[in-house]
């Protein structure tokens, strides 16, 4: 085992204020991909205290729905300049468990301080609208309210930033939150929920406003089927979002989907390509492509497809893949040994499809470190848009296909069955403003010269299709989290009925 990451790793969980005793308690193991050993185990939730959990959210959100939203904003205040003094022990944390370079591990952290921000600035706008009512001496409203217990399952790859993103606004629209991370993801999940609890403390509000309950599939099962959690919100893949959502929709529960995104961008012969290679290398090979986010296809006009490519495989083949602790490597490993094997499984489908690897796809580093899996980013040419193309594989693999005229190329890039992210690098304004209408991207996302990754907290977040519809983060995606009521105020000492009903 590497002392010095387990070292630095408890020193972090000391600091974010985490209880370590619970450390080397449990048969959860806390696997780093980094080195791919085990750091530490942790108790796992039972059927019971999961019970409990929930039993005490719902509990404690009678009483906070009734705080008002500014004083429960204060909260939120407070968690997010406790995320901004520890951002860098959060990130060693978020470091360990996903294996980002530090820079992109601070990222996500700064992520979670921004959707604070945004969240306390919300708690004073929780808007509704009044309406001119047909009847005189009347008042027609909409006011928003709570809607209860928040179960939030989040994923690997963003283990802390989508947690923050579902509680800050949960929590100052009024509810509780009850949060089950992935397994893959639990050293900063403890550190983030820790860090919450703080601002709790700090604030005086009630602990049970927030619970993280620990545990693999079945503790999520739990919380999806209990009637007490008014909305899932649950982010991974799309054969997870067709188990959750009808079993919510069973109980006439709310749910709110983040899940699988195919991505691509257009390179028009109008581009400038300098700044498109370097949108796509990010895109395409930041995070060792596991990011929902990731671009995953890339369609170039055939007038610029060759020259594009070979500056693209150069690119690639300078980029540093190592221990993402160390100062200038750009790529880390992939999540595990599963991972891996997928990504060489969809190689081989392509191949078989057509493909030519252009490079890429092996793996490294594995006599230094046998347990973790160290790949090189592939570029696959396609000769269509086959079946491999049309699936999601977490993994930095990147398929480039050609078009001619801009109608196959908006084509291409919508018969996918996912729907998130989307990108043009075009300096044609005709062709930026049609990929912006409704018959150009199909996805929830859709940029203009800037790659598929790297969304911003001020607009909502989120995609169609497989993708799920669901919308996190900014813009007006507070509403997930509110049930809406329409109100009418008599105030003329008449009934007169709307329509111009006569009763009596």
């Amino acid at each position: 085992m590497t002392t010095s990451l387990r070292d630095s790793v408890l020193s972090a969980l000391q600091a974010c204020g985490v209880d370590t005793t619970i450390l080397d308690h449990g048969d959860l193991r806390t696997r780093t991909p980094i080195t791919g050993e085990e750091l530490f185990t942790l108790p796992a939730d039972s059927t019971e205290s999961v019970d409990q959990a929930i039993s005490k959210a719902h509990e404690a959100f009678l009483h906070w729905r009734e705080v008002p939203a500014p004083e429960r904003g204060n909260v939120v205040r407070r968690w997010g300049e406790l995320l901004r003094e520890h951002k860098r022990d959060l990130a060693i944390l978020v470091q360990s468990d996903a294996a980002k370079t530090l820079s992109e591990a601070e990222g996500e952290v700064q992520e979670m301080v921004d959707i604070c921000e945004f969240a306390v600035g919300q708690s004073r706008m929780l808007y509704g609208k009044t309406m001119p009512s047909e009847r005189p001496g009347h008042r027609l409203m909409e006011t928003w309210h709570p809607l209860g217990v928040i179960g939030v399952i989040s994923a690997f790859n963003f283990p802390v930033a989508v947690f923050s993103w579902n509680t800050a606004l949960a929590l100052v629209c009024g509810n509780t939150v009850v949060w089950k991370p992935s397994e893959l993801s639990l050293l900063s999940a403890l550190g983030a929920h820790a860090l919450l609890a703080q601002a709790v403390t700090d604030c005086g509000q009630p602990a049970d406003i927030h619970h993280i309950v620990l545990g693999e599939r079945a503790v999520g099962e739990q919380i999806v089927d209990d009637p007490r959690v008014a909305l899932i919100s649950a982010t991974g893949s799309t054969r997870m979002g067709h188990e959750v959502a009808p079993r919510v929709a069973a109980r006439f529960g709310r749910y709110l989907l983040e899940l699988g995104g195919n991505n691509a961008a257009i390179v028009s012969p109008s581009a400038d390509q300098d700044l498109a290679l370097r949108g796509v290398v990010f895109a395409a090979a930041g995070t060792a492509g596991q990011r929902c986010t990731t671009m995953r296809r890339l369609i170039i006009h055939e007038s610029i497809a060759e020259e594009f490519t070979e500056k693209l495989v150069k690119a690639y083949r300078t980029l540093t893949i190592g221990d993402p602790r160390d100062e200038g490597v750009l790529v880390g490993p992939l999540v595990h040994h599963t991972a891996f094997e997928n990504m060489q499984e969809a190689l081989r489908q392509a191949e078989a499809e057509g493909g030519e690897i252009l490079c890429g796809g092996k793996r490294v580093m594995a006599e230094e470190m046998p347990e973790a899996f160290y790949v090189e980013p592939a570029i696959v040419r396609m000769p269509s848009q086959s079946a491999t193309v049309h699936q999601e594989t977490f993994a930095p693999i990147l398929y480039i296909l050609t078009y001619r005229d801009f109608g196959d190329a908006l084509d291409l890039h919508n018969d996918v069955p996912q729907g998130l992210s989307s990108a043009i690098f075009t300096a044609d304004q005709t062709e930026a403003e049609i990929f912006l209408s409704a018959r150009g991207s199909d996805c929830g996302i859709a940029n203009v010269n800037i790659g598929t990754s790297g969304a911003e907290i001020g607009g909502a977040f989120g995609g169609e299709k497989e993708t799920g519809g669901g919308r996190e983060s900014g813009s007006d995606a507070w509403k997930a989290y509110m049930r809406r009521a329409t109100n009418t105020v008599n105030y003329s000492g008449e009934l007169p009925l709307a329509q111009g009903v006569k009763f009596l």
